[in-house]
């Protein structure tokens, strides 16, 4: 009976071991199958989300908003582009133009012009400085600008105060072509009379800057000269207390006393030719100036002469008192009639 029981153990375990093997052989294996690849992969449909319940839908939303990116944010916008200010051609390709600019500290008052001044010897052989006086006047100063203008230079402004009050409009167009505006007193008077005192001087010195800086809405440059170059000893020593710059001469003109334009043409190019260079007096305030002086800066661009640009290095302060006194000055000061010739005067017989 014991070897009837063990003789059916064998048998069971025998089959379980042959079904097991079968079994094994006839089963594909996972790491049998065939390798698929990317685009097989891709090309399967994804699984279709679950549908949350409906007690899951508020906090599914919540999660949602919390993990969606943040919006972009929109592009800074690009930046303007810089607007460069570029100095108008020079419409003559021979113009005489400005060679260089020179910026002065009027500190303690500095002189130029070796008619008075020896100490500052700043120009170069073959170079000038175009400056004018007595402006500004009608048709004369117009003429004087146009000149300069069609040569492409700038010169330097010495302006008597009563007249720009008379005529601030032109005065405006000097500064507004880029030349530099000083003063001349405020009446033209000679500062190195004995009628003259103290007290005197000094308001035509501040009235004229005042003056000055009425018409062009903007203080003057820090630069004077002395009508009939009459330096009086007192005046050089208060504009040195103000800071203000002296000009002489190193040739003048004459223009002032001149004939016709050929004798002032003729005056500066011997003069300027004999010294090489120099601070040459003109006034736009003279008719024959601007008529002479197309012709003068054609003849020191022939002669290889350049023309060198005096600008002031700060601005001017002129004193409250005497601003106030013009002021009131101004209204009765000759006004410039805005009506044409036309309507006030009317020819009624021939």
């Amino acid at each position: 009976m014991r070897n009837a029981l063990g003789l059916m153990l064998a048998s069971v375990v025998a089959a379980v071991v042959i079904a097991g093997v079968w079994f094994w052989t006839s089963s594909p294996r996972a790491d049998a199958a065939a390798p698929q690849t990317i685009a097989a992969r891709t090309s399967e449909p994804l699984p279709t989300a679950a549908k949350p319940a409906k007690d899951d839908v508020q906090v599914t939303a919540s999660l949602s908003s919390q993990n969606k990116p943040a919006p972009m944010a929109a592009p800074a916008p690009a930046p303007a582009p810089v607007v460069v200010q570029q100095k108008p051609a020079c419409a003559n390709p021979n113009a005489l133009g400005v060679s260089r600019t020179v910026v002065i500290d009027t500190s303690g008052g500095p002189g130029f012009g070796f008619e008075h001044f020896k100490q500052l010897d700043f120009l170069q052989d073959k170079e000038v400085v175009l400056t004018f006086d007595d402006g500004p006047w009608p048709n004369n100063t117009a003429a004087v600008l146009k000149a300069l203008a069609e040569q492409c230079t700038k010169g330097v402004f010495f302006a008597v105060g009563k007249h720009a009050t008379y005529h601030p409009e032109i005065l405006k167009q000097v500064l507004a072509a880029g030349h530099t505006v000083g003063t001349h007193t405020w009446s033209h008077v000679n500062l190195n009379s004995k009628k003259m005192n103290e007290q005197q001087v000094r308001d035509e010195l501040e009235k004229g800057f005042s003056a000055v800086k009425a018409a062009l809405g903007q203080p003057p440059a820090p630069f004077f000269r002395f009508p009939q170059l009459q330096h009086n000893p007192a005046a050089m020593t208060y504009l040195g207390t103000r800071n203000v710059a002296m000009f002489s001469t190193d040739l003048d003109s004459f223009d002032f006393r001149s004939e016709n334009a050929d004798k002032i043409v003729n005056t500066v190019m011997t003069k300027v030719d004999k010294l090489g260079k120099g601070i040459i007096l003109m006034h736009d305030f003279q008719k024959l100036t601007g008529e002479a002086l197309p012709t003068i800066l054609a003849r020191l661009k022939a002669g290889g002469y350049k023309v060198v640009h005096m600008k002031a290095k700060t601005s001017f302060d002129t004193l409250p008192e005497y601003d106030a006194m013009m002021v009131k000055d101004s209204s009765r000061l000759p006004q410039v009639s805005s009506r044409p010739v036309s309507s006030v005067v009317q020819t009624v017989t021939d």
